[in-house]
């Protein structure tokens, strides 16, 4: 029989700490800035390659592509069939604008990361194109920030808090507001609202 109601599962304490908790927003500033130098300087010197983003932009990228694609060979490929495809059919047609969204994207997300704004989405974006890299056979730093951008993602809520999020996000209209030491959140209609 279907039950109407539901069950709100708690995380555990030191998730809602590390997670929820600004006491720990310092920790994620670190993070930040890590990852978000380590995607805007790649962004920058992409940008001022031309084979990236200049008179022969998507040259680079068209050369990485089939280096990817001779790794779909094989019993135990290190590129899968289903990704050798996507290179193949909608990247490499189309080279110069993955050149150029490549560049952009690592310099967004960069830029978000360490001015703090859009903090998960920026995050989750940066994560998206870690798994690309990874997916295409490219290892490099890509596992470490693939990790720490997946914990920035878990900490949307406070690892821009030491950024412009803190501002920003309440402005936008998330449904919480900090106040004090206190974060108030505010309910949805039907629902009760608490303070942690």
């Amino acid at each position: 029989m279907h039950s109407n109601t539901s069950t709100q599962i708690e995380d555990p304490p030191i998730a809602r700490a590390l997670f929820g908790n600004t006491r720990f927003a310092w920790i994620w500033l670190i993070v930040r800035l890590y990852v978000g130098w380590d995607w805007l300087s790649e962004g920058i010197n992409k940008a001022q390659d031309p084979g990236w983003a200049g008179a022969k932009a998507g040259s680079f990228l068209t050369m990485w592509v089939g280096g990817a694609l001779k790794k779909t060979q094989g019993a135990h490929p290190d590129v899968q069939g289903w990704y050798g495809f996507f290179l193949s059919h909608v990247v490499l047609p189309h080279a110069a604008f993955w050149s150029y969204l490549v560049v952009g994207g690592e310099i967004c997300v960069g830029l978000g990361l360490i001015l703090g704004l859009f903090t998960g989405i920026a995050a989750f974006f940066g994560t998206t194109m870690n798994a690309s890299y990874l997916l295409a056979g490219t290892v490099s730093t890509n596992p470490i920030l693939f990790a720490l951008g997946s914990l920035l993602v878990l900490a949307w809520k406070t690892a821009g808090f030491w950024g412009l999020d803190r501002w920003v996000l309440g402005r936008l209209g998330t449904p919480w507001k900090v106040t004090g030491t206190t974060t108030n959140f505010v309910a949805p209609p039907g629902a009760t609202a608490h303070v942690s």
